[in-house]
């Protein structure tokens, strides 16, 4: 009998969705099931230890952090998104590391009181990814042909600047056609389209405009004409 597997989510989380998306990469039948991380309910806070999502309960035994529910999927399905070289799936944990702190950099900017703080951490997020642009090859994903678990971490990543892109020119992605190229890659996957649900643009609008931030105030301004 297959194992019965519950990804406990919430709607808006990056780390959420590189599960979601190695699941949807291995055609994993899987439930999801949504919590609200400001009211967290009692039995989330038993099999989440850190109080986060994601969590993978399989056969109801929980599995927390994005990268070891991505690693233990990619070790007990088929196809593997890992290289098998040692020293190369090494390389690809490292950025995939080198992906959160890109994420920890996008809530810098999202949560900047400042617009010139806004501009500081856009310019840190655009070293980050100029950073990416001098690494890829010919593409069109991280390594050639082959959707990776990189991949499946970038993607997420990816989804913030449909966004911030309404909100203002920030230059992110200014002089790397690389990177810009694996971004139209990333979004046309099918795997990555189906990791949030069809409101996500709207929920994530939505909880930007609550931050009491810079950009809070762009929105606010957008709506007011």
């Amino acid at each position: 009998m297959p194992d019965k597997l519950v990804l406990i989510s919430h709607k808006l989380c990056p780390y959420v969705q590189r599960a979601a998306i190695v699941l949807h990469e291995k055609n994993v039948p899987f439930k999801r099931r949504d919590v609200d991380l400001a009211n967290k309910p009692e039995w989330f806070c038993k099999v989440s230890p850190l109080g986060k999502t994601p969590v993978l309960l399989v056969n109801d035994e929980p599995i927390f952090e994005s990268a070891v529910i991505c690693e233990f999927l990619d070790e007990t399905r088929l196809p593997a998104m890992h290289p098998a070289a040692p020293l190369e799936r090494a390389r690809h944990r490292a950025y995939m590391e080198f992906g959160s702190s890109i994420l920890n950099s996008i809530a810098a900017f999202y949560n900047a009181r400042t617009e010139e703080a806004l501009h500081k951490h856009a310019t840190d997020i655009r070293h980050k990814f100029e950073q990416m642009d001098a690494l890829l090859g010919e593409g069109p994903y991280f390594v050639g042909s082959r959707f990776s678990l990189v991949d499946a971490v970038f993607g997420p990543i990816f989804r913030y600047f449909d966004v911030f892109e309404q909100l203002g020119e920030f230059g992110f992605f200014i002089g790397q056609p690389k990177v810009r190229a694996w971004r139209t890659q990333l979004q046309n996957r099918p795997s990555v389209k189906q990791a949030v649900s069809s409101d996500y643009p709207q929920l994530l609008r939505a909880f930007l405009a609550d931050r009491n931030s810079a950009l809070s105030q762009r929105i606010a301004a957008v709506a007011s004409h």
